[in-house]
């Protein structure tokens, strides 16, 4: 059995497309951002419609809004003193969540479970 090297791993270096990989499920890693998300699948908001919907401060909702902009991953337009937001990639994100609906209903509660990420784990904040 070879032994594994530097070269091996599967970390990759900042600037690889795994990195952006990673970074691009980071944006998608918190449940009020998916829930965010998942909103705008339906089409343009203001900043108090989420908040009404997800049921948190404006604050907080402006911060993950502001996230998922830098990320590319949401667009915003002045609307009078408001900003209309939507998905910058709507057919993309779509994919993508159909995609983890797909994966999450072939490993059944294997994810829920994991003791590193799952629901019950101190990674999650249950």
């Amino acid at each position: 059995m070879k032994a594994a090297t530097d070269s091996d791993s599967p970390v990759a270096a900042p600037g690889s497309d795994l990195a952006s990989a990673a970074a691009l499920f980071h944006g998608f890693s918190d449940p009020t951002r998916l829930a965010i998300v998942q909103h705008l699948t339906l089409g343009e908001h203001r900043v108090v419609d989420l908040t009404a919907h997800v049921g948190l401060a404006q604050s907080t909702v402006s911060q993950h809004l502001a996230c998922l902009k830098d990320c590319g991953l949401v667009a915003s337009r002045p609307q009078g003193r408001a900003s209309m937001y939507s998905l910058a990639q709507p057919e993309a994100v779509l994919g993508l969540l159909a995609a983890a609906e797909r994966l999450l209903g072939l490993t059944g509660d294997a994810v829920a479970l994991c003791p590193t990420y799952g629901t019950g784990s101190r990674r999650s904040g249950s």
